[in-house]
């Protein structure tokens, strides 16, 4: 797999192709932030130039023009999207849903959108948190969604949104549900800089990541070959508690460990948001997307990705 480190240095240096222009783009990365522009670079470096990243503000798609990425500035939230030359592409659907509610009203604009230039294949980007608590036990994608977050409700109401659109419009529609992500600039220091505690490994839940590389590779691989209808874990298959997640972190990079507490005097010193992640726990397998999407890690393990990430 195409690095970000391996593509960027010459993309950031070619100019903006007239065919890189052309309203008929055909490869639409829309939400293109932290995973998006990795996955542009990736199909840059195939030298793929039909290829449009979507980013919410004009700053954002500065940034990505300067990377070598044609980009387009569009809110989901409230921008008219008619202009959007979605008829007939291929669309990765990265875009965040709001940050409030149970239903992802950006999706449910997306989709209105559709009706009147629809893609011919999508790839949506979901969260694992679909599948609620799990009581530690191993996952996979037949498990029913039970989402207890309003984060994980919002996710759920865009895969349900999309479903009724690829079943409407016979268009395909791929869905990957994916784990914590971390890599480079991605990874929790400034929580570990400040000592917030964490729960007891022995009490800690079990939680599931991706490396962002290999995540591009998922993305790419479900564009290319994913089953129409399909839904995928993309995951490293290697679960291991949050507390150790946070251990291993902190010991990459030369950090103290957090101090850690009990399960029981967690609700009085965490914050809601990280309680909320303490409150769900399951094991993921990504034993699918391994063999259906023929997907090779580079970074099976923890250990692994976080020598590249630091």
């Amino acid at each position: 797999m195409v690095t970000q480190a391996e593509s960027t240095s010459a993309a950031a240096a070619r100019p903006l192709t007239q065919k890189a222009r052309n309203p008929l783009t055909r490869l639409l990365i829309i939400g293109c932030g932290y995973v998006g522009r990795r996955l542009a670079q990736y199909y840059r470096a195939l030298g793929r130039e039909d290829l449009l990243g979507v980013t919410r503000t004009a700053s954002s798609a500065a940034e990505l023009e300067g990377e070598g990425v044609p980009a387009r500035a569009c809110d989901l939230a409230g921008d008219a999207l008619a202009g959007l030359p979605l008829a007939g592409a291929q669309v990765f659907h990265l875009a965040p849903p709001p940050a409030r509610g149970v239903e992802d009203l950006h999706t449910r604009r997306l989709v209105a959108a559709f009706a009147h230039a629809p893609p011919s294949r999508l790839v949506y980007i979901s969260t694992t948190g679909v599948y609620g608590d799990c009581d530690g036990a191993w996952v996979d994608e037949t498990w029913p969604a039970r989402p207890m977050a309003d984060r994980a409700r919002r996710r759920w109401d865009a895969e349900q949104t999309l479903r009724a659109w690829g079943r409407d419009s016979g268009a395909a529609l791929v869905i990957l549900r994916v784990a914590g992500i971390y890599g480079p600039d991605r990874l929790p220091l400034e929580r570990i800089r400040q000592g917030l505690p964490l729960v007891r490994e022995t009490e800690a839940p079990y939680s599931n990541r991706i490396h962002v590389d290999d995540l591009v590779a998922a993305c790419a691989a479900a564009m290319e070959r994913g089953a129409d209808g399909a839904v995928y874990n993309v995951c490293d298959g290697a679960p291991t508690t949050m507390t150790d997640y946070f251990f291993r972190v902190a010991d990459a990079v030369g950090l103290p460990r957090p101090p850690v507490i009990s399960l029981a005097e967690a609700g009085e010193a965490l914050s809601p948001g990280m309680l909320s992640y303490m409150s769900e726990s399951r094991r993921l397998s990504n034993r699918r997307m391994i063999e259906e999407l023929g997907v090779r890690l580079s970074y099976p393990t923890l250990d692994a990705g976080l020598r590249a990430a630091v």
